[in-house]
């Protein structure tokens, strides 16, 4: 057990976002439990091939080679049973990558399993699981297929949505509701009132205690806010983040520009934003996790 003095970046990854299982995902789907089970046992000492979120898992666990202490967790939560799961440790082992702790929970959703594990941000392919963990408070996002960064960067690169991502969706329901022009007098006439926090605060928190170890032209991770505000709306977005003493290296305020070649520029290893639109800009760029919470989301 780690001591509460020594509280580590965890993060929660499915298997299927770690490996690439769209293979063994078809037998699932078209033969059932059971031919799956066996076509895994069959080829549990076949390595499986890197999936979506291997690139980011593999930078976050190589921080730890730069900090006195690991300060990085990766924890494998699969629907996989302990048998089926095997295939994936072995390829764990043959990827050389320093993950210890997983639960298998045999076709449950893993997500009970999070404040267990005291899990800063869970990544899934499944969006049922990731609902459930927003809904209960914690940073969660369905991954994403997309283009990979520059692998020889060893720099970490984590881009954010501002509204229902690092910010509560307060904001976007007065544009959803009211439109631009609302939205605008409501933010200049708050421009001085700090926005709650939206479901990923607590993981840029960490992020920052994280960057906070290293001075900030050698730091090994850089962030940056990706929003569709503009001038004068932006203030209040600059103001609340000063006041959570929360440091953000980048912010680009796009003024409604798509996304997408703004994140090739800055080298995102992955991005995350609430609204599916802009995700389908951002993934044929870069990683990114779609966040289904707030208003955007709503049926």
């Amino acid at each position: 057990m780690q001591s509460s003095g020594s509280k580590k970046l965890t993060i929660g990854i499915s298997s299927m976002a770690l490996f690439d299982l769209v293979e063994s995902n078809k037998v699932f789907e078209t033969e059932g439990k059971a031919a799956y089970c066996a076509y895994q046992i069959a080829r549990e000492d076949e390595s499986l091939n890197p999936g979506v979120a291997y690139p980011l898992v593999k930078k976050l666990l190589g921080l730890n080679k730069r900090l006195p202490e690991a300060s990085v967790e990766v924890i494998l939560l699969s629907r996989n049973s302990a048998d089926t799961g095997l295939r994936v440790f072995n390829s764990i082992r043959e990827h050389d990558l320093d993950i210890k702790r997983a639960a298998f929970t045999s076709g449950n959703s893993p997500f009970g399993y999070i404040s267990a594990f005291e899990v800063d941000l869970f990544l899934s392919t499944s969006p049922e699981d990731v609902r459930k963990a927003l809904e209960v408070g914690h940073a969660a996002a369905t991954i994403l297929s997309g283009k990979g960064t520059d692998a020889a960067n060893d720099q970490l690169r984590i881009a954010f949505d501002g509204d229902a991502v690092i910010f509560s969706d307060e904001s976007e329901r007065i544009y959803k509701e009211k439109g631009l022009d609302a939205f605008t007098e409501n933010e200049q006439v708050s421009a001085k009132e700090p926005m709650s926090g939206g479901p990923f605060k607590s993981f840029l928190s960490a992020l920052h205690n994280l960057q906070s170890q290293f001075a900030e032209e050698i730091s090994p991770v850089r962030t940056a806010l990706v929003t569709a505000r503009s001038a004068p709306a932006h203030e209040r977005v600059v103001r609340t983040l000063r006041s959570w003493d929360i440091r953000i290296d980048e912010a680009l305020f796009l003024g409604g520009l798509a996304k997408g070649e703004f994140l090739k520029s800055f080298g995102a290893d992955i991005f995350f934003d609430d609204q599916a639109a802009h995700c389908e800009s951002a993934q044929l760029h870069v990683a990114t996790g779609h966040v289904p919470h707030g208003v955007a989301n709503e049926d």
